[in-house]
């Protein structure tokens, strides 16, 4: 055991006016399991590139660890699985990443073929398991979940759960409460550290920021009073600096000297009176530094003239030999928000772009309403690109509305000047689903719409989606947002 001591760190971007990280000082356990929680954009990568030392900052950083990175950038994709390991860690012992990689489900057969053969889960579990066998090696786990399917995240959880020493971070739920023991989390002015898992520092969270809320009238008043007493008190001190110049009310000169004297005192007892208002009218502003915007959304959805919106008969998809998925038959009916389920490459994603007009060799029979309107949300955001203002001028939906859903989902307004290739991956994805519901439509189809987006983000849609109860059909391995949100679900 040892301790990570990160002290008065300081840390802009070149260019920037802001600090991303300002005096921020804790310290951390090498044999915790930490979970990373924070809004996107508000520098989980950036620390995690600290730590990396790929930054200058100012401020100290001090481990007896060294820092991994997961996931592992390999450069050459097509070789040998077995020779991305050796890349990682040349000095491993083979029986060590075998009962690793059967820890993992995964087959040493997966050795011996070339890395980009592998499914997304199986380079993750190969990677995961190449790290872990790294001694004296803090890991720096940044979201290994996206892309898993619904048994690969709780089969990687589990396996996390069983290890110790490193960061992780993730958005979701369920992941993080079954295999972490602590909490960093960055919230709008500081950085925390917490025993416990997720739902531990969500609830411990939504407590203090009830308690911080409940103060506000109280807090509001309390400023407005000392404001106005500070004002008063300024006013005071001019009035009696004028009276040096004046004269007495019998018309006789006033002894300058004397009254000189008496301002200086006044004016110096003055002040100081008006600058423990000020900083008493600081402090209580600050009670209020981490409470989060969580504003509900609004989202406007077309009644359609039938109840039954679209049905898969028998389909089924293959590309060229390769059969995906096959004799798929469900029906999608007004108010249905239905998850397609299954196992990563069986279909899901093939399905959604099918009912969205995309050129896909199939077999069966898709009856689709006529006039249907449809808003889709894919899984790829590297088309983004432009200002907002283009963006949504280019897609025909309102940009007051668009941006204000934007900043209910916790964007500055910095943020609206940059380029949309700029953002974070949470970010373009907000982008997207911020479109989606601008646009006036029947049915929502989104694939893997969380990808990289923030707990609290996630809970604002689900209240979106709860509250609005459009017809929505999507991919999701989030299973805390399937519970709540699916009220069907179809088994690929």
């Amino acid at each position: 055991m040892s301790l990570i001591q990160v002290s008065n760190l300081t840390f802009a971007y070149d260019g920037s006016y802001d600090n991303i990280f300002e005096n921020v000082s804790f310290q951390l356990d090498t044999d915790w399991k930490l979970g990373f929680t924070g809004r996107n954009g508000r520098g989980k990568t950036t620390f995690l590139n600290l730590l990396l030392g790929k930054h200058e900052y100012s401020g100290t950083i001090s481990a007896k660890v060294s820092f991994d990175y997961f996931p592992f950038q390999v450069e050459n994709r097509d070789q040998m699985t077995i020779d991305v390991v050796d890349a990682i860690y040349p000095d491993y012992e083979y029986w060590k990443l075998a009962r690793e990689l059967t820890l993992l489900q995964v087959s040493e057969e997966v050795l011996y073929r070339p890395f980009s053969s592998l499914s997304n889960g199986e380079q993750t579990k190969v990677l995961l398991a190449a790290l872990f066998l790294k001694e004296n090696s803090f890991l720096l786990i940044d979201e290994p979940t996206n892309h898993l399917d619904m048994g690969a995240r709780k089969l990687v959880s589990d396996y996390l759960k069983a290890k110790s020493g490193y960061i992780l971070v993730s958005h979701d739920r369920s992941f993080l409460d079954n295999c972490v023991d602590h909490i960093l989390s960055i919230n709008r002015t500081n950085i925390e550290v917490q025993r416990g898992n997720f739902s531990d520092w969500w609830e411990n969270k939504q407590r203090q920021d009830q308690y911080e809320l409940s103060e506000n009238d109280k807090l509001k008043k309390d400023i407005k009073r000392l404001s106005e007493a500070s004002k008063r008190t300024s006013n005071w001190s001019d009035e009696v600096e004028k009276t040096k110049n004046g004269t007495l009310n019998s018309g006789s000169k006033l002894d300058k000297g004397y009254v000189g004297h008496k301002a200086a005192k006044m004016m110096k007892r003055s002040k100081s009176m008006e600058q423990r208002q000020l900083s008493a009218i600081e402090d209580k502003s600050k009670l209020l530094r981490n409470v989060e915007s969580s504003d509900s959304l609004k989202i406007s959805q077309l009644r359609y003239h039938k109840n039954q919106f679209v049905e898969f008969d028998h389909v089924s998809i293959a590309y060229g030999e390769r059969k995906v998925c096959q004799d798929i038959s469900f029906v999608i009916e007004q108010g249905d928000r239905i998850v397609l389920s299954g196992k990563n490459g069986s279909g899901k994603s093939s399905l959604l772009k099918l009912l969205i007009g995309e050129p896909i060799s199939y077999s069966g029979t898709i009856r689709k309403g006529s006039g249907l309107k449809i808003s889709y949300v894919s899984q790829d955001t590297s088309h983004l690109q432009g200002n907002l203002t283009d963006y949504a001028r280019e897609h025909g939906i309102d940009e007051s509305l668009f941006k204000a859903i934007l900043r209910k989902l916790d964007f500055s307004r910095v943020q609206f000047e940059k380029d949309i290739s700029a953002y974070s991956g949470g970010q373009k994805k907000k982008v997207l689903i911020a479109k989606s519901l601008c646009e006036s439509v029947h049915l929502h189809i989104w694939d893997e719409p969380l990808n990289f987006i923030d707990v609290i983000s996630r809970m604002q849609i689900e209240e979106l989606l709860l509250e609005y109860q459009p017809t929505i059909l999507f991919v999701e391995h989030d299973s805390e947002f399937v519970s709540r949100i699916a009220t069907k679900s179809i088994e690929l």
